[in-house]
């Protein structure tokens, strides 16, 4: 789907005019973008629900090609028209300014342009071009010199503008991701563990996940302490919302829990206690498949997490190992960091299946992996033993999977920006518009998707575990009640997944 959003730069602009234009033009349909509901969830500070909720309009309409009004500029709601760059970002679509100029000076109007550019400084591809109607064409010709920007004529004579038909989707944004992963999620239906039953942000989590449908989630407590947690935190639980007391399950695992050790010796006695642990006692539930993925980590280390499932739910077949991706929702697209959480120094095997691993993942969830084995060095600027790993592992990953865009050694900003990689590494592949980041090593990988998350105020969804048979998922212990509904509902995607 073609998607181009009409953005008035004049005050008082009608937009229809060129909106029904290139609607006809590009024979899309008209997309109204601001509703009723719209300015009261932006000075809610609920800009994410608006994005996400035109994000599913859009799919609902499942047209071939569609036009967004914008929003045009008013002195009482500039805020506001300051949303047409996130809107453009949101729904992928390439942006048009609509501008009127009945002055014939192609100067004035290039600075016009120039300064309505500034707001899309940040989001490189988004912006195509403009129309202008009260203009010369000679004088919106010699603007768009001036600018850069392409001139698609004004609204009653439209032309080239088969060049936005043909425009493929560029990135996956943060809304379309996000609506992706619930959509994928309540299609899967999955059950879902939490073993931190009573744990406060899980608890009002779980009740999210049911009143949105995004999975139907068992929390393990005391039916007491969850209904005390709930009442202190205004927290409505569903009826459908199960709450099973841990003791009251643990005599039914414990067979089976010693038929899996068997090989270890376990005793009843010693499966009883191991099963006081409810991360434990989950994973046993996951392992008779009374449960379709677990979720734990709130306040729960990682490798107590993780272990469990090592012991009783093994590595998938033909994984060697198990790491992990966070989904990094920046501000123009969703990028994928891998390994941030579980393996700490890894051989160049090793980090080769950690990028075939997060590139699938990637795809897995919509993203078109473009894969960035990340290093101190650009192709041959360094040397030393740490470089030599990446390149071996870059290596060793092209080699197993010829059909993945794999590159490095890459720096971050020769991975991720278009005029760095160009310069750095000329004819790559990957290099400036990777979505898929391999850090060498937990030290590096862990520091930076923290930086990002904290310095750019950006969210992060995972970790998300890559190699078990079955789907458990770690949170961080700093985790947000958002983080762990998106956690759940990315373990019931998996979980669906896996049934292949």
């Amino acid at each position: 789907m073609a998607k181009v959003l009409i953005v008035p730069v004049s005050a008082g602009l009608n937009a229809s005019a060129a909106a029904q234009a290139f609607a006809k033009a590009l024979d899309a349909q008209i997309f109204q973008a601001v509703d009723a509901t719209a300015e009261t969830l932006l000075a809610q500070g609920k800009s994410d629900d608006w994005f996400d909720a035109l994000v599913g309009k859009v799919a609902a309409l499942d047209a071939a090609n569609l036009v967004i009004e914008g929003i045009a500029p008013d002195a009482d709601k500039i805020y506001l028209a300051g949303k047409n760059v996130e809107l453009a970002l949101s729904l992928d679509a390439a942006a048009v300014f609509a501008v009127r100029s009945d002055n014939a000076d192609a100067d004035e109007l290039a600075n016009r342009l120039n300064l309505a550019k500034q707001f899309f400084a940040a989001a490189p591809g988004v912006l195509e071009g403009f129309v202008v109607d009260g203009a010369a064409a000679s004088v919106a010709e010699a603007a768009a010199e001036k600018t850069g920007l392409t001139f698609f004529g004004s609204s009653d004579a439209l032309k080239d503008v088969s060049v936005l038909a043909g425009r493929e989707a560029k990135r996956l944004s943060p809304a379309q991701f996000r609506y992706n992963l619930i959509d994928f999620a309540r299609q899967a239906d999955k059950r879902i563990v939490l073993p931190e039953g009573a744990e406060p942000r899980t608890v009002q989590a779980a009740a999210i996940c049911h009143e949105k449908g995004i999975a139907r989630c068992v929390l393990l407590a005391k039916r007491e302490e969850v209904e005390a947690v709930a009442k202190e935190r205004g927290i409505s639980l569903p009826d459908s919302l199960e709450i099973i007391d841990p003791a009251s399950l643990v005599e039914q695992y414990v067979g089976p829990m010693c038929e899996l050790r068997k090989s270890k010796g376990l005793t009843p006695e010693d499966a009883r206690k191991q099963l006081q642990d409810t991360v434990v006692l989950g994973t046993m539930m996951m392992a008779q498949n009374d449960v379709d993925g677990l979720v734990s980590g709130a306040v729960h280390t990682t490798a107590n997490t993780i272990r469990p499932a090592l012991q009783l739910i093994k590595t998938a077949p033909g994984a060697s190992l198990v790491s992990s991706v966070f989904f990094m929702l920046l501000p123009n697209q969703v990028l994928v960091f891998g390994d941030c959480a579980v393996n700490p120094n890894p051989t160049a095997q090793q980090l080769a299946d950690i990028a075939i691993q997060s590139a699938d993942s990637a795809k897995a969830f919509g993203i078109d992996p473009k894969v960035a084995m990340i290093s101190y060095s650009t192709v041959n600027s360094g040397s030393g033993p740490d470089v030599d790993t990446v390149i071996e592992a870059t290596k060793l990953a092209r080699e197993k999977r010829p059909d993945l865009a794999i590159d490095g050694p890459l720096q971050y900003d020769a991975a991720t920006v278009p005029g760095v990689g160009k310069s750095k590494a000329p004819g790559s592949p990957v290099a400036g518009q990777a979505t898929v980041l391999v850090f060498p090593d937990l030290n590096t990988g862990n520091c930076t998707y923290k930086a990002v998350q904290r310095s750019a105020n950006v969210l992060s969804v995972g970790p998300l575990l890559q190699g078990l048979r079955k789907p458990v998922n770690d949170l961080s212990r700093g985790a947000l009640v958002e983080d762990i509904v998106f956690t759940i509902a990315l373990t019931a995607v998996q979980a669906k997944q896996m049934e292949g």
